[in-house]
Formats: C-alpha cells, structure tokens, sequence
C-alpha cells in the first residue's frame, strides 16, 4: 500500500510541479507589487509581469486597463453646495444677508504612519524561494531515482500544456 501511495504521490507532484514553480515565481513579485503601477511613482512593470500577475490572480490574461483616479486638485476645487449663500430668514423682503462661511475647513487629522510589512514579505519571498527550490528537487529526483523517465517526461509536459490548451477557456 505505501509503495502504491509514493507512486501516486510521485505522479500527482510531476504532474502539478509546473504550476507549482509558476505559482511560486509570480506569487514572490506580486509580494512586492512588481505588477502594479507605483503610486507615486515612475516606476511602470513589464507587460509580461502584469501578464503573468493577472494569470495568477484571475486565471486569464486579458488585463483591463484601470481608470484613471480623478485629480485631487480638481476634487478640492469643487465648490461644496454648503457654501452658497443663504437668505437671512430673520427679515422677511429685506435685503438677503449671506452667512458666514470659514474660509477654509479645518484639516483633517494626520492618519497614522502606516506599519512596515517588509519582515513579512520577505518571509514570503523566502518561502516561495523555498517551494521553489523543494518543486525542481523534486522533478530531479524523479528522475534521478525513477523507473519510467519517460513517464516523468511525459506527466511534466502534461502539466504544461494542459493548462495552456484550458487557457481561452
């Protein structure tokens, strides 16, 4: 039973050990954000990264562009309705007075520093490093120590074509 359960276990691994590794690889740089556009920033990633992000994320390729946050400028620009002036209902047919209005609102509270998550992502780097790593051990021991390298080669290409042949899907 043991011998059946390690052949079982061999094969499964051989057969998923593609997506495994393209998992691990892209998981690693959407932990540092290498797919998306920095706020503030220049920094624009390759398309293939965005490509292979939305793989991960969405299972398709198809990346729709995002729209464009309006301009915070022009937001805080607006007039507010609130600042109308009013009619002094205090004299009835006089002359309309307009209220008072603070030139400026008061400022909203500083928001609090946000926390480093560098400790942890490099934490995930590390063991995406290292699911990395144990996947192609695995595939050279399978074929280091199996019987059927051909079955090997075989059960590889199958789990990378099956998932590029469900692509359009």
């Amino acid at each position: 039973m043991l011998k059946i359960l390690r052949q079982i276990h061999l094969y499964i691994g051989i057969f998923i050990s593609p997506m495994l590794l393209f998992f691990a690889l892209t998981g690693a740089m959407q932990t540092f954000s290498l797919h998306e556009t920095g706020r503030g920033s220049d920094y624009k990633p390759p398309m293939w990264i965005v490509t292979l992000a939305q793989l991960h994320k969405n299972q398709n390729v198809i990346v729709k562009p995002k729209k464009p946050a309006p301009p915070a400028a022009a937001a805080a620009a607006r007039p507010d309705k609130t600042d109308k002036p009013k009619p002094d209902a205090a004299v009835a047919g006089g002359p309309r007075a307009a209220v008072a209005v603070p030139a400026q609102p008061p400022a909203p509270p500083t928001p609090p520093k946000p926390k480093s998550h560098l400790p942890m992502k490099i934490f995930f780097l590390l063991v995406a490093l290292g699911l990395f790593t144990s996947t192609l051990t695995g595939i050279y021991m399978a074929y280091r120590f199996g019987r059927s390298k051909l079955l090997v080669t075989g059960l590889l290409l199958a789990g990378v074509v099956v998932p590029l042949v469900l692509l359009p899907f």
